[in-house]
């Protein structure tokens, strides 16, 4: 994967005339749907993502800001925990240097408005299912966020803030904490926890929807605000765990049914 002298992405000005069903909501995922165009909400993807019967390539789309570039360690992370979880004959991220064009603090709505201006596909393109990450310069509305899921296949993290999130010993790293929120957003989008189905396995923390209680999966409601500088010692999680995990398996049985999917097996629990 070539990463050097990548092409910028400019921002068109694109019109487009969008209806919000409600009023945004803070927090690290967003199920708010725009009327023009369906583009659902995070975890619609999941049974494409874990079916290869339509689409069996996936492409992670990374869009960023200069001074903004997810480290490859990162970058490695999500082709590896995706591909643990996902049924896909190829996995692969394409990179874009893109200016944004924003000035200001990121509502979940400009979120949604950037990643439809941006994106260079859509989300299901012929056989390939593509997963978007945007990372701009600047933050959320909520500064306590550090990525957000808007939809079923987009997410934005916010560099600048996790940078500012690393406490004053540096454990864990900037670097650490970046992957682990990545991470994380990445299992929103697979509908962790709790988002798309109803699992049989109590996981989910009660004060923190779709979030695990378990402080060592990477879906810990914790990772993905600045709550995460408490983490001190020991090692911050960048994986499901075994619960999330068995949830991802249930749903591609179909021992647990998806809900509000952009795209169903044929047949699908029939």
């Amino acid at each position: 994967m070539n990463k050097d002298n990548l092409p910028i992405k400019n921002n068109l000005c694109l019109f487009l005339v969008l209806m919000l069903v409600s009023s945004s909501a803070s927090g690290c995922f967003s199920s708010e749907e725009l009327i023009s165009e369906k583009f659902g909400e995070p975890g619609g993807l999941v049974l494409a993502c874990l079916n290869s019967s339509q689409f069996d390539e996936l492409v992670i789309e990374v869009d960023y800001e200069e001074n903004q570039k997810p480290t490859p360690e990162t970058l490695d992370l999500m082709v590896e925990r995706i591909g643990s979880v996902c049924q896909k004959d190829s996995i692969r991220i394409e990179l874009f240097l893109t200016d944004f064009n924003h000035e200001g603090k990121w509502s979940n709505e400009e979120i949604r408005l950037k990643g439809r201006e941006t994106r260079a596909h859509n989300a299901m393109n012929d056989n390939q299912l593509r997963f978007h990450f945007m990372f701009p310069s600047g933050s959320h509305q909520d500064e306590s966020v550090l990525g957000v899921a808007v939809d079923a296949s987009t997410t934005m993290i916010f560099i600048d803030r996790i940078k500012e999130s690393e406490n004053i010993v540096q454990r864990p790293s900037w670097e650490n904490i970046e992957s682990a929120v990545t991470i994380h957003e990445l299992g929103h989008l697979l509908g962790l926890v709790n988002l798309v189905y109803t699992s049989n396995i109590d996981h989910e923390d009660p004060e923190h929807p779709g979030h695990s209680s378990n402080e060592d999966s990477v879906m810990y409601w914790a990772i993905d605000s600045s709550d995460i500088a408490n983490i001190i010692f020991g090692t911050l999680p960048n994986d499901f765990d075994s619960d999330d995990k068995e949830d991802l398996s249930n749903l591609q049985q179909g021992l647990l049914k998806a809900n509000n999917q952009l795209w169903y097996p044929e047949n699908y629990l029939s």
